[in-house]
Formats: structure tokens, C-alpha cells, sequence
């Protein structure tokens, strides 16, 4: 019992940080408020988690439960997940909002996502309409993935300013390894194998496919425990904190007196959309275009993707833990455009085949061969001679293959733009929208890059199966490009809103604005390095600067004064 209390005393925050120790919340307020944004960043990666663990493994599962189903059912099945999760991220923001509390939203959510979990675990024991009921239990994954336009809400009010860019690199982080080690754990669970084993009774079966859903099953239900009221406690601090700054005298106040950047918010959106779209096309797309290019068997492709993307995933962590301290040296959305979607654009157009000759083309494999004599036997899709390029896809033997070089050089550039772009838009976003409730925005947000996970797998089977990699890969890099240019042209509008130090005036009627009972009076010099900080402040704004904070020393005299 020494040891256990010695380890919870070792992780357990002993006091304030000394930048934030400005008497705007007590050590056991910080200490939860920050113990509610830890379960919100592993919501985040389970939710993430959820939509990737079968994205390498659903095709080979599809094709074991019905040989007939094809490729664009497959983008269908893959597209279902993001599209509940677009049409119910508005509505899961709402509700919040209009609550006042996200406790019910995310409960609700995750017990759904546990149900859709166990459902696709189970589709084994369906006879009829597999594909059908595997099309529904990803669809209702999505929907209970609607809750992270809530938990992106809730982060936004649980962190002050100074706190945000951090906070929301660590959620990102957690967002896209949830993306990244998903199919890391696909490949873990291949040992199982397709048959596995059936306990129960036949009511139970584990194997390399399944394993992934009750992965979701036991993480999801812990995830529930989590949100309990003995555990989770709702602490916002950001619509307070800038209330003072402000010197408003509600919170309601204080947001309604900042207008956000219309246009600045719908082009984030935008650009979110553009680098989710570009990210997931390429996990959606991973497995079936390196059995395409490289002739991988469906093990081999969903063991050495794993491999890969478990890789992607160290190279993202590090990224990750490199933001905040790039954006204290150069300004948010200049790091935004320069070092998340100019590597993105690199990673497009490295996507683009350069090599001397077409992949190895494969045969079609719903054929039998003869043995001897009337004997024939079936051939298995992993044959030899079933490995490469599909002669139905006629630009095979038309388009010089990608060499596995420009794949991983393309992947590891990707690994690193896409964690500093998605941080960095969802970082201004919430900056620019200030401390207003932002449950909507966040899902409208939300339901961009949900559109574009739609989008990708359906445009893999309209697109990369019709076209190729050339028309694929040109297509994208044309995207990102320009969305990269609107960016850089837009790059002024993208920082926080101006966030002035409080009149003098207005702090000496600050007993309305936080209840004290008495007025008090500030000495005259006081109230002269309270107006010369407000004057250099102004004259230190710089229009390409990520966010102007306040001086501390206005919100120290104020707290002593309040104490006195």
C-alpha cells in the first residue's frame, strides 16, 4: 500500500504552475479539470481507433463472408462509419450545448459504440445479408464516433489560451495514433488467423478479424466507467478566464462581445477537410494498393501495412511533442501552412508512379483448373498466380508501377504534415471562435472531415479502380496545393481574436463582474502601470502573430486586491 500511495503521490500535481497561479481556480479544481481532459484525449483515440482497427483487415473479412461482394462495397462499408458520424456530429453538439453538460451525450455515444462493436464481432453467425449487416454495424460506430465534436468542444472550454495549442496537440496526438495503431493491432492479431477459435458453443468466435471488434468491446466499456460522476467532474475554464480579461460581468457577456472570424472559421473547416480527405485515402487505400503494386498477399498486406503505419505512428509522436515548441519560435499559421501542408503536398506528388514498367498483373480468381482427368479444385486468392494488379482494372498494364521507395518516403512525409496541420487548424479554430459555447461549430467542423472520410473510400472505387494511380494521386496533390495557397493567402486572418487588458475604470467596478461585496480602490500608481501595459500592449501587436495574451501583472494586482 506504501508503494501504491508513493506512485498515485508521484503523478498526482503537488501545485499550480506558476504562470497560472492567478487565483482563477484552486490546486483540487486544476487537478480535475485536467484529470477530465486526460479521458477526453483516450475518448479520442478510441473513437479513432474504432473507424481504423478493420481498415486493413476489412476486405480480406468481406471477401471471407461473401466471395461475391467487391471493392466499391467495400468503400461503402468503410464510407458508412464517417457518414453517421457527419450527420450526427451537429446534432451530438447541440445536445451539449443545449444541456450544458456532456456527461449523457458521451455515455449514450459509448454505450452504442460498445453494441455496434460486439455486432461486428458476430457477423460470423449471420447466414444471410453479411455484408448488409456489416454495412450497419459500421454505420452505427459512426454515429457513437459523433461524440468528438463534443469532446473537441469540452477541450476548448476546459483550457485556458496558454494551455490550448499543447492541449490540442496532445488530442490530435491521441486522435491519430488511434488511426495509426489501429492497423498496427490488425496485424498484432494476425497470429490468430482467419479461423481462430469458436468457444461458446459456437457462439463465440475469435480469430484475426473478429479480435478487433472486442478489442473495441473491452476499451469502450472501460471508457464508460470513465465518464462516471465519481470519476469525471465537468471543469470550464476558458469563458472565465477571458471574462476577466475582458472585465465583463457574465461569461454569457464576454462571448457575445467577441465576433468571430466568419471567414477564417469556414476556410479551417476547408482545409480540414482537404487533409483528412488526403490521410484517410491513403489508409483506406493502403492494403489494396500494395497487394495491387507490390503483389502482396492479403496476410502479407495487412502484416507489413501494420508494420508501416506502426512506424508512422512513432514518427507522428515525435512530431507531435515538436509543435509547441515550433510555435513559440514561429508564429501558428505560418507552421501550419509551411510544415503541415507543404509536406502534404510533397507526400501527394511523391505518390505518383516513377517506375520503368506496370506492377505484375494478376489473373481473375473465381476460376477452377483442371487436375486430371474431370478432376478440378478451386483456387485460393492468395495463389501466386492471383498476386498483382487485377486484370479487370485496365490501367494496370498501362501505368508504370510505385516503386516501395516513393511509397515510404511518401507515408513518413505524410506522418509528419498531417499531426502539425490537423493540430494546428483545430488549435486556431477554437482560438477564433473564442470562449462562446462551440458545440456546433466544433460538429460542423467535425462533419467536414466525417465528409471527407465518406468521400475517400467511395473515391477509391470510383476513381483509384476505374483510373489508377496517376489520376488518383495527380487529383490530390492538385488539391492540397491549392488549398495551401489559400492558406498562405489568407494567413492574416488566421490568429486568435484581440484580447484587450480591462480598463481601469472597469476594475474598479469589478465587484460586479465577480461578486465581491465591497469596492475597492487600486493606488494611483497601480492604475498608471495598469494603462502604460495596456499601451504597450497595443503597440506590440503583431498582425502575424498566433495570439495576443494578456499581461499577467493587471490579473495579479486584481486578485491581491480582491484578497485584501
Amino acid at each position: 500500500m506504501d508503494c501504491v500511495r508513493k506512485i498515485r503521490h508521484f503523478f498526482t500535481v503537488q501545485k499550480i504552475p506558476g504562470e497560472l497561479d492567478d487565483g482563477l481556480e484552486t490546486l483540487d479544481e486544476y487537478r480535475m479539470r485536467w484529470r477530465s481532459v486526460r479521458i477526453i484525449y483516450f475518448t479520442m483515440f478510441l473513437m479513432s481507433l474504432g473507424f481504423s482497427i478493420i481498415l486493413t483487415g476489412i476486405w480480406p473479412f468481406l471477401n471471407k463472408l461473401d466471395p461475391a461482394a467487391n471493392k466499391e462495397f467495400m468503400g461503402l462499408i468503410v464510407a458508412a462509419n464517417p457518414l453517421g458520424q457527419m450527420i450526427f456530429s451537429p446534432l451530438f453538439g447541440w445536445w451539449s450545448n443545449k444541456l450544458g453538460t456532456i456527461r449523457l451525450p458521451l455515455l449514450s455515444s459509448l454505450a452504442l459504440f460498445t453494441i455496434a462493436s460486439a455486432m461486428y464481432s458476430s457477423l460470423e453467425l449471420k447466414p444471410h445479408d453479411v455484408k448488409y449487416w456489416m454495412l450497419t454495424s459500421r454505420f452505427l460506430i459512426g454515429v457513437s464516433s459523433a461524440n468528438i465534436a463534443v469532446c473537441r468542444a469540452y477541450l476548448s472550454a476546459a483550457t485556458r489560451l496558454s494551455e490550448r495549442t499543447k492541449a490540442v496537440s496532445m488530442v490530435s496526438l491521441a486522435q491519430v495514433l488511434g488511426f495509426i495503431v489501429g492497423p498496427g493491432l490488425q496485424a498484432l492479431v494476425t497470429l490468430l488467423g482467419s479461423e481462430g477459435h469458436t468457444w461458446l458453443w459456437g457462439f463465440f468466435i475469435f480469430n484475426m478479424y473478429t479480435a478487433c471488434g472486442w478489442i473495441n468491446v473491452l476499451m469502450s466499456t472501460g471508457n464508460f466507467i470513465m465518464f462516471l460522476p465519481t470519476i469525471f467532474q465537468e471543469r470550464k475554464v476558458a469563458a472565465r478566464e477571458i471574462m476577466i480579461m475582458k472585465g465583463k460581468s457574465s461569461e454569457e457577456e464576454t462571448w457575445k462581445s467577441i465576433k468571430p472570424d466568419y471567414i477564417s472559421a469556414w476556410t479551417l473547416i476547408v482545409a480540414f477537410f482537404v487533409l483528412v480527405f488526403n490521410f484517410v485515402l491513403l489508409e483506406t487505400l493502403g492494403t489494396s494498393l500494395t497487394m495491387d503494386q507490390f503483389a502482396w498477399s492479403n496476410d502479407e498486406a495487412i502484416y507489413y501495412m501494420g508494420i508501416i503505419m506502426s512506424t508512422g505512428a512513432v514518427i507522428a509522436l515525435v512530431t507531435f511533442m515538436c509543435i509547441n515548441p515550433l510555435c513559440r519560435i514561429f508564429p501558428e499559421n505560418l507552421v501550419l501552412i509551411w510544415g503541415g501542408f507543404a509536406l502534404m503536398v510533397l507526400g501527394r506528388i511523391l505518390y505518383i508512379p516513377w517506375g520503368d514498367a506496370p506492377p505484375k498483373i494478376a489473373e481473375v480468381y473465381n476460376v477452377t483448373i483442371p487436375i486430371t482427368g474431370n478432376a478440378t479444385t478451386d483456387l485460393k486468392p492468395d495463389n501466386e498466380i492471383f498476386l498483382g494488379c487485377p486484370k479487370t482494372q485496365q490501367w494496370c498494364s498501362l501505368t508504370p508501377a510505385l516503386t516501395l521507395t516513393q511509397f515510404i518516403l511518401g507515408y513518413v512525409l505524410t506522418s509528419v504534415g498531417y499531426p502539425i496541420g490537423v493540430t494546428l487548424i483545430q488549435t486556431i479554430f477554437s482560438k477564433i471562435l473564442g470562449p462562446r459555447p462551440q458545440g456546433v461549430w466544433m460538429g460542423l467542423m467535425t462533419g467536414s472531415g466525417c465528409l471527407s472520410r465518406v468521400m475517400g473510400p467511395v473515391f477509391v472505387g470510383s476513381i483509384y479502380t476505374r483510373l489508377g494511380t496517376n489520376w488518383t494521386f495527380g487529383f490530390t496533390s492538385v488539391m492540397m496545393f491549392f488549398s495551401m495557397i489559400w492558406l498562405l493567402l489568407s494567413r492574416k486572418r488566421l490568429i486568435s481574436p484581440r484580447l484587450d487588458i480591462p480598463d481601469p475604470v472597469e476594475l474598479q467596478t469589478f465587484e460586479k463582474n465577480v461578486g465581491i461585496n465591497s469596492q475597492f480602490t487600486l493606488p494611483d500608481s497601480d492604475m498608471k502601470d495598469l494603462k502604460d501595459d495596456k499601451i504597450a500592449s497595443e503597440n506590440d501587436l503583431n498582425s502575424e502573430g498566433t495570439e495576443l495574451l494578456s499581461s499577467q501583472k493587471p490579473l495579479n494586482i486584481l486578485t491581491a486586491a480582491t484578497k485584501a
